[in-house]
């Protein structure tokens, strides 16, 4: 047998080279830091259209190349995915709370908004309309917000007391956290009364594509100060962005300046520089006409299929079960969405419905979508599990958070009623309400602003029925559609029903599982749920 020389083995054919030359074994990751968003957008870009590395592609790249990028992939081509690269950071401040609903209301968004549970709001402020030549619109309206603000301040200090006497610090607790978690409790009874006039605030993370969407969204809405939001959203996207550091570097420039010209020269561009966190991305927001004019179609259509139809009894929560067809449940959510009737009732009246019928009513939400729109949200059909929820406003701002989910919002109304909280996680007979001695008045106050609503709806003065809005307080029912499927119905039942949370969700969470557990037992042993029928310590967080 013939043996190969052992020099002669070792070496490798040129194929075998060049392969071994392609094989880098080396995963290399780093963070990046210091680029303009849309900049790192078009550097992200890249990977699929250069084989450069990030560090060569942010070190050639500016922001004048990336606009000239983004114009002709984002804008002519419609690759809107680029926009999803380009993350930026908002401050949005002294907005009212029905502004705020709105705004956040995206399936991508990650924002953190001010606590009605560990904040108090009496120091926040309000939104006042424009009333133009209607001073008696004004007044009524002044004066309502400021009795819904005393008589929130007045619960908050009679249902803290009336806390204390119940629940007693024990021994282990100190002082200073037992008083500070009876008046998050007390907090979540006197948000009821604060009203969608309310100003908050909150900070918000979103790619550039769902901030064109949201802009476009706030400029086609009908209240005047969301409009304005969307407005102003928009300028701070294409202005120049607050830079935390702006005044360390001017102090540094001038001492650079006054030790050397040269360098002061050099430096000036790195450290006074200004960067613009979204000027390419969101210039082309405007108001959506697809929006505008389906609301708007829709809102008629409701009107005539509903109109002799009262709006029937409806659970807090309904798990209504699927027996429609695809195009029927397209429909529903459809007229759902712009009216004020439950799913379920929706649904068994267009189930009677002719196919040709039904797909009227489902072309009035296609016939105006433009090039780029994307489906409304009524369209995200097939979910395994729609809960059908009608809850006080300050409730629902919490169950508004869970984006894993599509939600269809009916708009605000005072047609539901409005809820009074009870037991509070008390427990049995409890009338936190009653022991503080404020039960009579807490409804006055509601039901003052509910008249007052109505009175200014009618009034006559500019975008009157939008203004009333802002004085429905926050204990006022809001009826949503939550499509979702098993993972998510057991996360939010788990995740809601905890005793740490608020007493409204809580409530809710546990309504959804058992509905669940009705139409599903075989599946209710998988949730671990907290009974929301047994009480609970209310000093535990």
């Amino acid at each position: 047998m013939s043996t190969i020389p052992l020099s002669t083995a070792a070496q490798p054919s040129p194929g075998a080279t060049q392969a071994a030359a392609r094989a880098q074994n080396q995963t290399e990751v780093f963070a990046v830091h210091g680029a303009d968003p849309e900049v790192l957008a078009y550097a992200m870009a890249k990977y699929s259209r250069s084989s450069l590395s990030m560090r060569q592609s942010l070190r050639e790249l500016n922001s004048q190349r990336a606009e000239q990028f983004l114009n002709t992939f984002y804008f002519q081509y419609g690759h809107r995915s680029i926009a999803d690269l380009a993350h930026v950071a908002f401050a949005i401040e002294r907005l009212s709370l029905l502004a705020a609903i709105v705004l956040v209301d995206e399936q991508r968004w990650d924002g953190q908004e001010r606590s009605t549970r560990y904040q108090n709001f009496l120091k926040s402020g309000w939104y006042l309309p424009d009333f133009g030549e209607s001073v008696e619109a004004r007044q009524l309206y002044t004066q309502t917000v400021e009795g819904l603000f005393g008589a929130y301040a007045g619960t908050s200090s009679a249902v803290f007391e009336a806390l204390k006497a119940r629940v007693h610090c024990p021994p282990e607790m100190k002082q200073e956290a037992y008083e500070r978690t009876l008046k998050a409790r007390a907090f979540d009874v006197a948000r009821y009364l604060l009203p969608l006039a309310t100003n908050t605030s909150l900070g918000q993370i979103v790619n550039a594509r769902t901030l064109e969407t949201q802009i476009s969204r706030l400029l086609s809405q009908p209240q005047a100060e969301i409009r304005d939001l969307g407005e102003k959203l928009k300028a701070a996207a294409i202005g120049p962005a607050w830079n935390l550091h702006a005044d360390a570097s001017l102090t540094l420039q001038a001492k650079i300046a006054g030790l050397s010209a040269e360098l002061a020269a050099e430096s000036e561009p790195l450290l006074t520089r200004q960067t613009c966190a979204s000027p390419t991305l969101v210039k082309y927001a405007h108001a959506n006409p697809y929006e505008l004019e389906t609301h708007a179609e829709l809102t008629q259509a409701a009107g005539e299929l509903l109109a002799d139809i009262p709006i029937a009894p409806a659970p807090i929560v309904d798990l209504v079960e699927r027996s429609e067809s695809l195009e029927v449940e397209l429909a529903s959510t459809l007229i759902y969405s712009a009216s004020h009737h439950p799913y379920r009732q929706i649904r068994n009246l267009l189930a009677g419905y002719s196919e040709a019928r039904i797909a009227e009513i489902v072309d009035l939400g296609l016939r105006h979508r433009g090039r780029h729109d994307e489906l409304l949200r009524a369209f995200h059909a097939g979910a395994a599990l729609r809960f059908d929820i009608l809850m006080d406003i300050g409730g629902f701002r919490d169950m508004h958070r869970h984006r894993r989910c599509t939600q269809i919002l009916q708009q605000f109304t005072a047609l539901h009623g409005y809820e009074t909280p009870e037991a509070a996680d008390l427990g049995g007979d409890a009338d936190l309400l009653a022991e503080a001695g404020i039960r009579s008045q807490f409804q006055a106050s509601i039901e003052a602003a509910l008249a007052a609503s109505r009175a200014i709806a009618e009034s006559g003065a500019p975008e009157a029925a939008q203004s009333a809005l802002y004085l429905l307080p926050l204990a006022t029912r809001i009826r949503s559609l939550f499509k979702m499927d098993f993972a998510e119905a057991v996360y939010i039942s788990e995740l809601r029903s905890a005793p740490a949370g608020h007493f409204s969700y809580r409530n809710v969470a546990w309504e959804m599982y058992l509905a669940v557990e009705r139409q599903h037992p075989a599946l209710a042993k998988y949730f671990r749920v907290t009974d929301f029928s047994q009480p609970i310590d209310i000093l535990k967080r």
